[in-house]
């Protein structure tokens, strides 16, 4: 445990804006880490991520609002799929599919939570199947606690700055999804919730991201009240 702790005390240590996937990679045998809140209070939104399948993990996972982090959030524990391809898992199956088609062999989902506020989650994943050592879960366990501190504190600091935690700009930024939701119900007359679950369908039925489909939508490029989002 003397890695995972020195790895922790490192990023505890850390400045503000510091990239946290790192020390998941230097120590565990893992290719990818990816590091999101989700839901409130903080909202849904990528912290940063170690490479662009890790980027796509929690983007599926977000865009559909199911799979092993929003699982390991609600239930307080970490869910492990060592062989995403023989799993059993039906608790989130267009995830399980998703994930599948990404390219993710295996994932492990551990929840952030300071006391009773649920932050996120973190999601490492690599190609192939892989079964973790009770020690590197352990390890997993203390790194996560320290990401979902330093989170939180970079949510709070946000919301100082801005206004509100789920709205920091930047490479994971999703302003725009937020955005085209509101555009969405709008035109459709109907209410938030509906209007993202619009957004989120369009964009599984044609295999694109909600980011991209909000852009799309900002830019004019498909109208949703149109049959099937027809493109102007």
């Amino acid at each position: 445990m003397r890695d995972f702790t020195t790895a922790a005390t490192s990023m505890l240590a850390a400045p503000d804006g510091t990239d946290m996937c790192p020390p998941f990679l230097a120590t565990l045998p893992v290719t990818g880490v990816g590091i999101s809140t989700l839901g409130n209070p903080l909202g849904s939104s990528t912290v940063c991520a170690s490479d662009a399948l890790a980027e796509r993990v929690d983007e599926i996972q977000i865009d559909l609002g199911e799979g092993p982090c929003w699982e390991a959030l609600t239930t307080h524990r970490p869910v492990l799929e060592p062989d995403l391809a023989e799993t059993s898992a039906t608790r989130w199956p267009v995830a399980l599919e998703a994930l599948r088609r990404a390219g993710v062999g295996a994932v492990f989902s551990f929840p952030m939570r300071i006391g009773t506020i649920p932050v996120g989650a973190v999601d490492l994943s690599v190609g192939h199947d892989l079964v973790l050592t009770t020690a590197q879960l352990r390890g997993a366990v203390v790194l996560t606690e320290v990401a979902a501190r330093r989170v939180l504190r970079g949510a709070l600091l946000d919301a100082a700055e801005h206004g509100r935690a789920d709205m920091a700009t930047g490479r994971y930024s999703r302003r725009e999804v937020h955005q085209a939701t509101g555009m969405t119900a709008a035109q459709l007359g109907l209410d938030v919730d509906d209007a993202l679950l619009v957004l989120q369908a369009h964009a599984y039925a044609t295999e694109r991201t909600v980011r991209d489909v909000a852009a799309d939508v900002i830019a004019g490029r498909i109208d949703l009240a149109r049959p099937y989002g027809s493109e102007n």
